[in-house]
């Protein structure tokens, strides 16, 4: 049970990193809209909160190496999400642009952390 509830994990981190991945555009968007910002807000607060919950039941499933490895890129990961989070409150499409780029890369490395092992 433990080893199909761990694959259904990696199978809805891969679902959150693809969505993830493809909001690139959507932060390059100039428009000035309150309700764009708070669209885009609530769907990466929304991944995050998945991959957070995902992230923590395959690394405590995960062999010693795999699970110091993923912890530290998890860590990795969700601070730039928080640095995110800010830069979008903040309406800094630079800065966004930039916290996007460090998120992507290591949820890049998560993926290909996870996807030998499963």
């Amino acid at each position: 049970m433990e080893d199909l509830e761990a694959k259904g994990c990696v199978f809805r981190i891969e679902k959150c990193a693809f969505d993830l991945l493809s909001m690139e555009e959507d932060l390059i968007n100039e428009d000035d809209d309150d309700i764009w910002w708070e669209l885009i807000r609530r769907d990466l607060s929304l991944k995050s909160t998945f991959l957070y919950c995902d992230l923590n039941r395959v690394i405590s499933s995960s062999s010693d190496e795999l699970k110091r490895t993923l912890t530290d890129l998890a860590n990795r990961l969700f601070h730039y999400m928080e640095e995110l989070d800010d830069t979008i409150k903040s309406r800094s499409i630079s800065l966004a642009q930039i916290c996007y780029s460090d998120a992507a890369l290591v949820l890049q490395e998560i993926m290909a952390a996870l996807i030998p092992g499963f």
